[in-house]
């Protein structure tokens, strides 16, 4: 049992040590890519006002409140245009952050759920046989007696 559980837990050291930079760069990665989405989002918005505001004489915030309002119905992401009042930038980052997590930790939750049931069954054979041999004893009794 204790080489087993050795073993169990190896498996999962290396694991958490393989994946562990790998989740790390990700997620500085996606960081630096929602900053610069941000920023090229506000970039577009001033160019927008300027330009609108050297075509017309409107005010530049009337302008400028009618432009956001039609770039923001719509975010496209992987070429799917996804409702912006569904998918925030925030949000977008708490699922990604919600997918990561759930990777790193679906394979070691499944490891130690199999390593339990494993034990379980083995438990359950071990009372299976001690409730065996106590009625082989009594049979034994009995035709004895």
């Amino acid at each position: 049992m204790r080489l087993q559980l050795l073993k169990f837990l190896t498996a999962g050291l290396l694991t958490l040590i393989v994946l562990s930079p790998e989740l790390v760069v990700l997620s500085v990665v996606w960081e630096q890519h929602m900053q610069l989405v941000e920023i090229q989002h506000l970039a577009r918005e001033i160019n927008q006002i300027h330009a609108d505001s050297q075509n017309t004489s409107k005010f530049p915030l009337e302008l400028a409140a009618k432009k956001s309002v039609r770039d923001s119905d719509s975010i496209k992401i992987f070429g799917i245009k996804i409702p912006h009042s569904l998918l925030t930038s925030a949000q977008l980052y708490k699922v990604v952050d919600f997918w990561k997590w759930f990777f790193l930790l679906l394979p070691i939750c499944l490891g130690i759920f199999f390593f339990l049931y494993d034990r379980y069954l083995v438990y359950r054979a071990t009372i299976f046989q001690q409730q065996v041999e106590m009625l082989e004893r009594l049979w034994h009794e009995n035709i004895e007696q």
